[in-house]
């Protein structure tokens, strides 16, 4: 598809209006080849002196004083009521790989739906980072580096199972469903490998394994097709 309104060639930063510090946004800024604000995410990436390339979303949430800073031509107001402003966004960028800042943290319900909207694009690979927490959608097939001892945790957001190397409880053989069997808490005894056999599983570390989860998601061989 050639519609989308973001196109890179890199990892594209995707700022919401939740938690996010000035710091982490000019750190993760510095990295990116392309910036996008979800709607009110303008406002922490002016606030930590960047422009965005792009803001998209509805609109309710950027005032007048707020949208002048920004080139008019990088707005787009996309004005249907029956998707957040994650979701707007994710569908409008066209890149290996977005990383999220600031819809983790704050209301809960706007981190499930964001968590939901991993799920219903599972064809655009994005990682949700939070203060503590960096969470996925699993690929088909991962293998990470991550350190002996570490958190992993996997939650299924509908039903779902799959095959692991490198974890102490391993999850071959086991159904998976949001309201019976999840997997959190699990931890890494060595090289790590997780294969699903359905777009269902969120994958979640620890933020400072993120790196790590980085290299493993340009290494993996494939990802889900787009959702009919």
């Amino acid at each position: 598809m050639e519609n989308e309104i973001v196109h890179a060639s890199g990892p594209v930063l995707l700022v919401g209006g939740g938690e996010c510090t000035d710091s982490v946004l000019k750190r993760a800024a510095a990295q990116a080849s392309r910036i996008v604000a979800a709607d009110g995410g303008a406002v922490p990436l002016l606030a930590a002196g960047v422009i965005p390339d792009a803001v998209i979303g509805d609109m309710d949430s950027l005032d007048a004083a707020m949208a002048a800073r920004i080139p008019a031509g990088r707005i787009h107001r996309i004005g249907e009521q029956n998707s957040t402003d994650f979701d707007k966004c994710l569908r409008n960028i066209r890149a290996p790989l977005v990383l999220a800042h600031g819809f983790l943290g704050g209301r809960v319900d706007h981190q499930l739906a964001a968590m939901t909207v991993l799920c219903a694009r599972a064809d655009r690979r994005c990682v949700l980072i939070g203060r503590e927490d960096v969470i996925v959608l699993a690929p088909p097939d991962l293998a990470l580096d991550l350190p002996i001892g570490s958190r992993l945790s996997l939650y299924p957001m509908g039903a779902v199972s799959g095959r692991s190397e490198g974890l102490r409880w391993p999850i071959d053989g086991i159904a998976m469903r949001p309201d019976g069997r999840t997997g959190t808490s699990n931890e890494v005894t060595g090289a790590v490998r997780l294969q699903m056999d359905a777009p269902r599983m969120l994958l979640i570390l620890p933020v400072a394994q993120l790196a790590a989860l980085m290299a493993g998601l340009a290494a993996a061989p494939g990802g889900w097709p787009a959702r009919a």
